[in-house]
Formats: C-alpha cells, sequence, structure tokens
C-alpha cells in the first residue's frame, strides 16, 4: 500500500475550517536551500488555505519574527540552530507543542493504516531535531521496542527483522528492499536533493516489501505541514485559555 499523504493532509487541513484565519506564522529560513524552499512553500500553501498570513525572516531577523508572529518555525537544517531554537518561547513553538509535526504524522499515519506499535520492534534510523528523536520518544510511549541507528550507533542490520521502520537521515536512497523483511511498515521522513528533485531514504522499489509505504514527496511531509497547523490551533486555544484564567 502506497500511502497518499496530500489526500490525508487535505482532511486534516478542511478539518480545521476558519478556526486560524487571521494568525501569523513566521518561518526562519535559509533561503537557498531546495529542500528548505520546498517544504516552505508547502506550508505557504496551506497557511492561504487556513487565512494564516505567513511572513518569512532571515536568521538574523529572528528576534523579530518571536515578537511580531502568533507561532515561529525555525526551518531546519540551517547555521545557528540551537541559539534560534532556544529563541522561541514554548508558547509560540508550532514545531514542538504539543507533538513535533513529524511524530504527529507517523501517529497518524499509523491510526490511518490500523497499526498498533504497541510490542513491535521499531527501527528509527536518524536522531535529529525534526524526525529521529521525537518519532523515537513518541514511538516508545506508545508501547513499541524502539531502537535507533546513527551514523555513530547499530547498524542497518537491525531493519531485516523491524516491522516498522521511519527514516529521517536524509540520505537518498540509503533503504533498499534487500535489507527489509516482507510486510514491514516503512515510513519515510527523509528529504534531500538528489539531481536537482527532492527525494526520501528509501529506494522507490521498497514499496514492493512494505506494508505501507509512504513516498517523497506525497507521503510523511503533507501530513506534517497539516499537523503544524494543528498545533498552531492548539496554542491558539491555549493562550485563550490562560488569558481566561488571567
Amino acid at each position: 500500500m502506497i500511502l497518499d499523504g496530500r489526500h490525508i493532509a487535505d482532511e486534516i487541513v478542511s478539518g480545521l475550517g476558519d478556526t486560524l484565519r487571521g494568525m501569523t506564522l513566521g518561518i526562519v529560513m535559509n533561503a537557498g536551500d531546495p529542500a528548505t524552499r520546498s517544504f516552505v512553500k508547502i506550508k505557504t500553501r496551506v497557511a492561504e488555505r487556513l487565512g494564516v498570513v505567513v511572513k518569512e525572516y532571515t536568521p538574523a531577523d529572528s528576534a523579530a519574527a518571536v515578537a511580531e508572529c502568533d507561532a515561529v518555525v525555525v526551518q531546519l537544517p540551517i547555521e545557528g540552530a540551537d541559539a534560534l531554537l532556544a529563541q522561541v518561547p514554548h508558547t509560540k513553538d508550532v514545531d514542538n507543542y504539543p507533538v513535533a509535526p513529524v511524530a504527529a504524522a507517523v501517529a497518524e499515519i499509523l491510526a490511518r493504516t490500523n497499526v498498533d506499535p504497541n510490542n513491535k520492534k521499531v527501527v528509527v534510523v536518524g536522531e535529529g531535531k525534526l524526525v529521529g528523536a521525537p518519532v523515537a520518544q513518541l514511538l516508545r510511549a506508545m508501547g513499541a521496542n524502539v531502537s535507533v541507528v546513527t551514523l555513530e550507533q547499530g547498524s542497518l542490520d537491525e531493519l531485516k527483522d523491524a516491522d516498522i521502520v521511519v527514516s529521517g537521515a536524509g540520505s537518498p536512497g540509503l533503504i533498499r528492499p534487500e535489507t527489509l523483511k516482507q510486510g514491514v511498515v516503512l515510513i519515510d521522513a527523509g528529504t534531500s536533493e538528489s539531481a536537482g528533485k527532492l527525494a526520501g531514504d528509501c529506494d522507490p522499489r521498497c514499496a514492493e516489501v512494505a506494508r505501507v509505504f509512504t513516498p517523497v514527496p506525497g507521503g510523511v511531509g503533507p501530513i506534517a505541514v497539516a499537523m503544524l497547523f494543528k498545533n498552531l490551533l492548539t496554542l491558539d486555544r491555549h493562550d485563550d485559555g490562560l488569558a481566561g484564567r488571567a
């Protein structure tokens, strides 16, 4: 089953209706990176549909983003990421509250494909802030037996008996069908550029052995963007609640 992430994202965004109209989202970014530009384009398109105003900022203007916008995204990868992320207060951190968008997208995919991760062997490839770390944390909380493979730890040999694989390495074609077991749930959240096009970590032929396969583009990415805007709604309601108790 090749999952249609765009269709799922459309359903999620449609469910938000006009709840976010008039809010502002600041995106701190490096404008020259193709993968970054692609993700920002998707976010901007969804924002326009929801009536959210998107403002783009350079890293040097990150303080202005925090001051002027209802929520802020630091678009990774970006130089000085830790310092930039530290500037974003919890009440505006739409990339982490209540759940990191990619992790929320993974949970949504599992729910929609009737995959229960409890007691399943899960391998997460990569340990980055956007994918690996939050996905591993969430799946452990859902009862999965999670191993994390990076350049420094573990081996891709662990994929051979994994029930679920989530990859966010950003290395095109890293995962091949011969490294997987038949019937694996394969969620490709890795995005990078290859030959001028966006590519995932998984060789497209992996779809032949996977029970569930998310393509790049069109898989996890659109769902993660939709989840980001669900987070924006959560932040807005949280702020309303605080104001009501003041």
